[in-house]
């Protein structure tokens, strides 16, 4: 039985904002993202995305405002702090050890959460005590099998897949993943997003996605980002019938369906609103 979604809210800026210079990346953000949600965080080039995810996950300093993490305020706590908390980040770009196999990227993994830093180094054998937990996150991420596997001669979408399970290995109540579809080819994605869909159970989800076709199954919630400014928030049903995301994404909001079609063909990479419509 899935868990019953909660009211609570585990992570919430409060008039986050982040100028550098003259330019304001992201100006007053309010967002709640709820306890057991997959939140998606979206909008079109230049809308603030990536630098809201950069303050969110302390890799910047807001200018204003404020980050609480389950009523904590961590607006001015370092990364790896917030990470022991259980706030834990993937990177757009798949980040594993190449000449290592499949179960020893996750088993650095493993071992940095349950061991301080200054014992990570230990013979294979005492090491092997932590590969049945390395083993059930190669499985949860459709890897058994791979154990032995170079990681740099992984596909790229099981690639992110062993991103996900060294992620997942750190044991995060909040899961942010940045662009975790991007690069994978077709088959990849509905993989992936199942992966994302299972590894949701029992926690939090927040990400930035940039294929709103996969966005429109599976989150709950989505907030719209625009020149900095949330834009739009509700479900995909609410925020893809907003016209003022369909200005947002194709700067034409009174465009009828077969328009937007053909100003989402000369970009392939931006889906819309419209365009989800259409295949759905």
């Amino acid at each position: 039985m899935l868990p019953t979604k909660s009211d609570e809210i585990v992570l919430k800026t409060v008039g986050l904002t982040k100028e550098f210079g003259t330019f304001c990346a992201v100006k007053d953000v309010n967002l709640q993202v709820r306890k057991g949600d997959i939140h998606a965080l979206i909008g079109p080039n230049g809308a603030g995305k990536t630098t809201c995810f950069h303050l969110i996950t302390k890799f910047l300093s807001p200018t204003h405002g404020k980050i609480l993490f389950k009523d904590q305020d961590i607006t001015h706590k370092r990364a790896p702090e917030v990470a022991r908390q259980g706030l834990v980040r993937s990177f757009q770009i798949s980040a594993v050890f190449p000449e290592m196999s499949v179960q020893e990227n996750v088993r650095i993994a493993v071992q940095r959460r349950r061991e301080p830093l200054k014992h990570s180094f230990r013979s294979d054998l005492s090491l092997s005590t932590l590969n049945e937990r390395c083993d059930e996150l190669l499985e949860e991420v459709g890897l058994t099998g791979f154990e032995n596997s170079k990681a740099g001669g992984l596909s790229y979408g099981r690639k992110r897949a062993l991103e996900l399970a060294t992620t997942l290995a750190l044991q995060p109540e909040l899961l942010l993943l940045d662009e975790p579809l991007a690069g994978l080819g077709q088959e990849d994605i509905h993989r992936v997003a199942g992966l994302i869909r299972k590894a949701a159970i029992g926690r939090t989800v927040l990400m930035v996605e940039h294929n709103l076709s996969v966005v429109a199954t599976l989150c709950d919630r989505i907030t719209v980002l625009a020149r900095g400014e949330i834009l739009s928030e509700g479900d995909y049903k609410h925020v893809s019938s907003d016209p003022r995301v369909v200005e947002a994404y194709i700067g034409g909001g009174k465009r009828n369906a077969s328009t937007c079609t053909e100003s989402v063909a000369a970009n392939d990479n931006l889906s819309t609103p419209a365009r989800i419509e259409q295949e759905a």
